[in-house]
């Protein structure tokens, strides 16, 4: 995992489906994307605000693998399915829970879960949510569509930027949809 790396960052203020691609991007701490409608300490989602407004923000910063836009049948493009982050030489679903991830020079970021996509992946592109969700030989649904973290350590990310993997200490548990 010597060689992940950031190959994009995004941001958007509004709640929109994809996400502008941007030069560098501010992480800070607790909060998330500076300028991101994701931004606070508790959820910003909007199906999550509506049931409580008050629940911690388990999804501040979301990460996609670009080894996914080669897995699909459809164009993507880094930004595009809402990530905040798009990562390369990173299995990023197959990280346990806790992960901490120091990407760049200061900024780190804890794996709380995984992305639970919906249908808006089909308005975006149809078929696609087919692509990103379903199901493995045991009958588990499998989700491909990113991982979602929280800001640790503040810092400005940038395309380029190293990322490198700390594992938690303990007992693993898989990520699970957030």
């Amino acid at each position: 995992m010597t060689s992940a790396r950031v190959v994009s960052v995004s941001r958007d203020d509004e709640h929109r489906f994809s996400k502008p691609r941007e030069d560098e991007i501010t992480l800070v701490e607790g909060l998330g994307v500076e300028g991101d409608a994701h931004f606070g300490a508790t959820v910003q989602h909007l199906s999550r605000v509506r049931r409580d407004p008050s629940q911690p923000n388990l999804r501040q910063v979301h990460l996609i693998h670009r080894e996914l836009f080669a897995e699909v049948t459809v164009d993507v493009a880094p930004g595009e399915l809402g990530e905040n982050i798009t990562t390369e030489g990173l299995d990023l679903l197959a990280l346990p829970r806790g992960t901490r991830l120091h990407v760049g020079a200061e900024a780190v970021v804890e794996l709380t879960g995984l992305r639970n996509p919906c249908v808006q992946i089909d308005r975006f592109r149809p078929g696609l949510l087919k692509q990103v969700v379903g199901v493995d030989q045991e009958g588990d649904v499998v989700r491909k569509a990113g991982a979602m973290a929280v800001v640790l350590s503040g810092g400005v990310v940038r395309p380029g930027d190293a990322i490198e993997v700390r594992l938690p200490s303990g007992p693993l548990e898989a990520l699970a949809p957030v």
